[in-house]
């Protein structure tokens, strides 16, 4: 093998990316396979449009990354500016991403000191407070509550997931926009948080605190959904 075709592939990754980093490099010299179901992942991940709108997924990702304090992945921010996002609806991102580090806070009050505050529950204080910042009306409850869904399963707080589906359910948010925010994690986070996030609504659709479509029924019904014991 000659140098020349590697520097070709690597230079035809930047034309259709728009941009090379680091590992692209190593994946497509030394684990050319794995580089392209990494980039099949990568389309159908973040390229193909689903359910959440062009702008809406691009808030979702905006608001996420902050959240995670992950400075890779500035290409979103001009997918956001090139999809209509604007410095006030970031700034509106940014308080909901400031809230969603609130959430284990939250969660330590219902845990441990919910029965001493029997007339403030910790959960709908949570899902409510969060309507203050939406008050000016730049960003949505559904797109915020997208954003938190998908904040809260790349951050592992469990908590906060299931208090914002809860919460995405009763504004109308459909299930299908739900999963897409949440799959989102996979790229930033990896594939366990999306896992664990899922038990999260696995259970409140058992548990009937969310009424599912028929579609996701079945997927609740479904037994033996879970880790391998031996």
């Amino acid at each position: 093998m000659t140098l020349d075709p590697m520097r070709d592939a690597l230079e035809r990754i930047r034309a259709t990316r728009g941009f090379l980093l680091p590992h692209h490099g190593v994946l497509a010299v030394a684990l050319p396979d794995l580089h392209a179901a990494y980039e099949a992942m990568y389309r159908a991940l973040t390229l193909e449009q689903r359910h959440l709108k062009i702008l809406q997924k691009e808030m979702v990702w905006v608001a996420m990354l902050a959240a995670c304090e992950e400075p890779v992945g500035t290409h979103h921010v001009a997918k956001f500016r090139a999809a209509g996002g604007t410095e006030a609806m970031a700034a509106s991102l940014f308080r909901i991403v400031g809230w969603a580090a609130g959430a284990r806070r939250y969660a330590c009050l219902a845990q441990e000191w919910q029965g001493l505050f029997p007339g403030t529950p910790a959960a709908p204080e949570y899902v409510t407070g969060l309507r203050v910042l939406l008050a000016n009306g730049v960003v949505d409850e559904g797109t915020a509550r997208l954003a938190l869904t998908a904040i809260h399963t790349a951050c592992d707080e469990p908590w906060g997931l299931a208090a914002e589906i809860e919460a995405a359910y009763a504004v109308g948010v459909a299930e299908p926009c739900i999963a897409e925010a949440m799959s989102l994690a996979i790229w930033p986070r990896g594939v366990n948080p999306f896992v664990r996030a899922t038990a999260v609504w696995l259970r409140l659709m058992q548990q009937g605190r969310v009424i599912p479509s028929p579609a996701f029924l079945a997927w609740a019904e479904t037994p033996g959904q879970g880790r391998f014991e031996g």
